[in-house]
């Protein structure tokens, strides 16, 4: 059976890249996903209640470079889009380059076998940027949702961290979305469960 869910990325944030690692992985290896992939801004969520909105300041504008780049694969090149993902996410995660340059975020796109220019033209045109912000403000909306990665799924989200990432295991990265799936949708009366400490 089929299992349906959404979760949200922010390329800046590695705990958004282990967990989308790990669906990838888990897609690829054969899990039985229908994945939403939804951006959010952490620059925007960060803002100040009295604060220019991260949509409508200029100077912030390289802060949503990438995640308007990963819309545009996304909605015109899907067959692209897993591996624009995570190189998007690895080009800072792995490299440590920075998203708000444009020449990393074309960097990133070519070595997925992505036409960086076309992405760039259609950023340009504006509806990536407006896309970007739709999505971000009905996750907070619908969801509330502060932060990423949050999963959604079944009217239910939680914000998860996930510390390791599957290192190319598809099996554990099945495993692993079937919990955070499971435990989302299974035991809602779980509000919060945090280690205290993190194992070293």
């Amino acid at each position: 059976m089929t299992t349906s869910f959404s979760v949200n990325f922010d390329y800046r944030c590695p705990f958004a890249r282990n967990a989308h690692e790990h669906v990838v992985a888990a897609v690829r290896a054969g899990a039985d996903y229908d994945v939403a992939f939804k951006a959010f801004s952490l620059s925007e969520a960060h803002t100040a209640e009295d604060g220019i909105s991260a949509f409508e300041d200029p100077a912030r504008r390289p802060d949503l470079l990438a995640l308007a780049a990963g819309v545009v694969v996304r909605d015109h090149l899907p067959e692209k889009f897993l591996d624009a993902h995570l190189s998007l996410f690895a080009i800072r995660h792995d490299d440590g380059d920075d998203l708000r340059d444009e020449a990393v975020v074309r960097s990133a796109l070519a070595r997925a076998g992505v036409d960086a220019q076309f992405v760039f033209d259609e950023i340009e045109s504006g509806w990536p940027l407006e896309t970007v912000r739709a999505e971000h403000e009905t996750s907070v909306k619908e969801h509330s949702a502060f932060g990423v990665p949050t999963f959604i799924a079944s009217d239910q989200a939680v914000f998860v961290r996930l510390m390791t990432r599957p290192d190319g295991d598809g099996d554990l990265a099945r495993r692993t979305i079937d919990r955070v799936l499971d435990t989302l949708t299974g035991y809602p009366e779980i509000n919060e469960y945090k280690h205290t400490s993190v194992p070293r």
